[in-house]
């Protein structure tokens, strides 16, 4: 039966693993039909992943299910649970179903303590994406050098350092820098005649020049009310060739669960936990970290900031140019 947990808020990582899975058991040559993407939101599709799993393989090679947004051990239906515990002694052993979620499985559910029986007997696999908090830098300098790593990209120390200043916890940009660093340093070590390729601080400094804007920062500038330094940080992402939509998705988790931690705590609410699984935020320790930025203001001022960015989204989608739409919701 092997059942595959990925979960965690490190998508880019995710992805990548998943990526390598897919490409190391399916046949090329039979992907079409051994592959099947569902999304764990819809009902009638989580039903159909259990369906899916059943089935063998067509052709050679191995047959995966992936499943995002899973509701297996995160409080799904009775009838959800039900119909995966059914499931679990039918599943062909060139069969995977990979299910994927963002928040960490409630250990409450039967599911969940199900799975955590079959991985301890090596007969399900799970595997953690956890992105470091923003003050975390050891985690940090962790995420850099694992994901230089599976890159087969060496990196100095100081360079990582600098990384960090450039770009904080964010995955999926760490990728496309290191692609690009590589590059650079590729070109100037063959004018230098190098023949070991390190990237280097200056190499790091001369792309990121100085630049240190990611979300989480602009995020910060927005809680600030510092609405023009908020724009400056955007135009210079924006600069570097950062998808509009994408900067955009990264605001809006990060306002979502402030409002949902600052509408809990007016509730009264105290249980980390749980304050953690309704915001949607895979780290509860990050829940403290939230607390004190979110300090003193009310769950309106959030709400409104919720109401700008969505109709930021609007106006990108109409096809409006990224900083105009930006400047002209945030700064109305």
């Amino acid at each position: 039966m092997p059942i595959h947990l990925f979960w965690g808020d490190d998508i880019g990582a995710i992805d990548r693993s998943l990526n390598a899975f897919i490409n190391q058991a399916i046949d090329p040559n039979w992907i079409s039909i051994n592959l099947s993407r569902l999304d764990g939101q819809n009902h009638a599709q989580a039903l159909q992943s259990l369906e899916e799993v059943r089935t063998p393989p067509f052709g050679s090679g191995h047959r995966v299910i992936i499943l995002n947004k899973s509701p297996f051990f995160n409080g799904g239906s009775s009838e959800l649970s039900s119909q995966f515990e059914s499931v679990l002694n039918l599943i062909p052993q060139t069969s995977h179903l990979v299910l994927i979620s963002q928040n960490k499985p409630d250990g409450r559910l039967k599911t969940t303590k199900l799975i955590n029986e079959l991985i301890k007997n090596k007969k399900a696999f799970e595997k953690k994406f956890l992105l470091p908090a923003i003050w975390d830098e050891i985690g940090q300098k962790q995420l850099i050098q694992r994901t230089a790593n599976e890159m087969n990209i060496e990196i100095e120390e100081k360079a990582i350092y600098s990384l960090i200043e450039a770009i904080g916890s964010d995955s999926q940009r760490l990728v496309r820098e290191l692609e690009k660093l590589f590059l650079l340093e590729e070109a100037k070590s063959k004018k230098q005649n190098v023949k070991k390729l390190i990237i280097s601080q200056e190499t790091v400094n001369e792309l990121c020049q100085g630049i240190t804007s990611n979300s989480l920062e602009i995020c910060s500038y927005l809680l600030a009310n510092q609405l023009g330094e908020a724009i400056t940080r955007l135009d210079s992402l924006i600069n570097q060739g950062e998808p509009a939509l994408r900067i955009l998705a990264s605001l809006t988790t990060q306002i979502r669960g402030w409002l949902w931690v600052s509408l809990l705590e007016q509730d009264g609410q105290k249980e980390v936990g749980f304050i953690a699984k309704q915001a949607g935020i895979a780290n509860p320790k990050r829940i403290y970290v939230i607390r004190k930025q979110i300090r003193g203001k009310a769950p309106s001022f959030f709400i409104d900031l919720l109401k700008k960015v969505l109709e930021v989204e609007i106006l990108l989608k109409k096809g409006m140019a990224p900083k105009n739409a930006f400047r002209d919701c945030l700064l109305t």
